[in-house]
């Protein structure tokens, strides 16, 4: 670990999706996202888009999900893998998705984890999303994770 942070922040995305205005609401309702790993990872991972998406092809998911389990409205886009909303001209998309992926940034919505040897953390990416904060270099942090295969995202119709 490194002596100072390294910490992960995870973002409530059914809060956040609570906290926008019914306009905002009324215009994301039964829209879908792109999201494509390649966007923020081919280059880190030192591959090229087609390599990185053989393994990891472009998916596409409703911007608001329904959580399989609580039923709850969730907010389903972030800045990593969400490259465009379908069907909107390509300015108005962006405009839209900064918009969102703003939401994730309040810290009222927000849990901060500091990390300690032998420290474990659960979280369900259903229902939120993690910012691994970068301000140890140049330290290093080493950790193993664990994925679980999930259920295929889905909006309940209104």
């Amino acid at each position: 670990m490194p002596a100072v942070g390294g910490d992960t922040l995870f973002a409530n995305m059914s809060e956040a999706y609570e906290r926008l205005p019914d306009t905002l609401k009324e215009k994301i309702a039964g829209k879908t996202a792109v999201h494509d790993i390649a966007r923020v990872f081919a280059g880190r991972l030192n591959k090229t888009a087609d390599q990185l998406r053989e393994t990891y092809p472009v998916m596409e998911h409703p911007v608001v999900r329904t959580h399989p389990k609580t039923g709850a409205s969730v907010l389903y886009v972030n800045y990593a893998f969400t490259s465009h909303i379908k069907g909107m001209d390509e300015a108005e998309s962006e405009e839209l998705l900064q918009t969102l992926y703003r939401t994730a940034s309040d810290p009222e919505i927000q849990c901060r984890f500091r990390w300690k040897a032998g420290s474990l953390a659960f979280w369900d990416n259903r229902a939120c999303q993690h910012f691994a904060s970068s301000d140890y270099f140049p330290q290093v942090r080493k950790m193993e994770r664990v994925t679980i295969a999930g259920d295929r995202p889905y909006f309940r119709a209104a």
